[in-house]
């Protein structure tokens, strides 16, 4: 299959030498759709097809989905989960009938949002994305009972002491995004109505003693913890807020977990070094759709298989929040295609 996927980039390229390449304004990633892209029970890009008219189909050889777009300039992708998104991603920028050098990159997706910091239907612009996945690891049961759980950084030999990292560990272990560009998104955004609803509601309610997890939706700068795996409880939480800090040196500030943006930050580095994309134009917006560890009385195996509460209006925050963003880009093409906003 990979070899078939190389000769068909192989023959595309020489077929369009002579021809105009695609040039994306913004590229939407969402990592997951339900269904069809339309008219059922939507996933992470089912509003972004349907509002932006995205109703253009690109096949591209390595992706699952195919990418859509309108007259706009906008595509719209779907990455896929764990470890395929970074690889679909990377598929995508190799491509060469596209040419991603000015293009803007909005990762936008549904995530497991911190009751510390924010409730259900918030969205988080993140300015680090943190990697969760390279680590040692032993069953929390058979730690030291000290050990506040059993995970700890390569290089350590307790959790309880910042870790050295041996040179041949894998690096970056975070990624810090473009802050100018962040705190433009973020002020363009900051105001925006989200949606709330009567299930959102009734579940925060359960979060006594979390009041950033009773406060209504909102629209804040928070980081992106990502992992394969999907883990939750406060033991787990208090494992992504330890390791924010470890690898921001301090500055970061864990507000929503995931399985892709890692792969996907990981892959935009590695294009951005090929010269393929600018990574000064990528952005991460994640939206609440569940808690991350689960309220008073419930356990956290119980609560990690509940039905998501905050699923409609996380969804809907991450089109509110990230069509500005979108609409403004392509509007001032002609200034941030040269220069990003600030």
């Amino acid at each position: 299959m990979l070899s078939r996927c190389l000769l068909l980039l192989a023959l595309t390229a020489t077929a369009l030498s002579a021809a105009e390449l695609i040039r994306p304004k913004v590229i939407v990633v969402a990592t997951f759709e339900i269904g069809a892209d339309t008219g059922d029970k939507p996933g992470e890009f089912q509003y972004w097809v349907e509002r932006e008219k995205l109703t253009g189909t690109l096949t591209v050889p390595g992706l699952d989905h195919p990418v859509r777009f309108n007259d706009q300039g906008v595509y719209g992708v779907v990455s896929g989960t764990t470890v395929r998104c970074g690889l679909q991603i990377m598929a995508l920028g190799l491509d060469p009938r596209f040419d991603l050098s000015q293009t803007y990159w909005l990762v936008n997706g549904i995530a497991g949002v911190s009751p510390h910091v924010a409730t259900e239907g918030s969205a988080a612009w993140a300015k680090h994305v943190i990697d969760g996945d390279i680590a040692y690891e032993i069953d929390t049961g058979e730690a030291p009972k000290d050990w506040p759980y059993g995970i700890m950084a390569l290089g350590n030999k307790t959790p309880l002491t910042p870790p050295v990292i041996p040179d041949w560990a894998p690096k970056p272990m975070a990624w810090t995004l473009n802050l100018a560009l962040v705190d433009w998104a973020f002020n363009l955004t900051k105001d925006v109505e989200l949606y709330d609803d009567a299930a959102a509601k009734a579940h925060r309610a359960l979060y006594v003693g979390f009041p950033a997890a009773l406060a209504p939706p909102k629209v804040f700068i928070g980081d992106s913890f990502a992992s394969c795996r999907y883990w939750h409880g406060a033991r787990m939480q208090q494992w992504a807020d330890n390791w924010t800090k470890l690898y921001t040196k301090g500055e970061g500030i864990c507000a929503m977990s995931n399985m892709e943006d890692h792969g996907i930050a990981n892959a935009l580095t590695r294009l951005a070094a090929l010269k393929k994309v600018d990574f000064q134009r990528v952005l991460f917006l994640r939206t609440g759709s569940n808690f991350s560890m689960p309220p008073a009385g419930q356990t956290a195996a119980e609560s990690m298989v509940a039905e998501y509460a905050g699923m409609v209006p996380s969804l809907e925050a991450a089109y509110r929040v990230g069509s500005p963003v979108v609409h403004a880009l392509v509007k001032d093409w002609a200034k941030y295609s040269v220069k990003t906003p600030e």
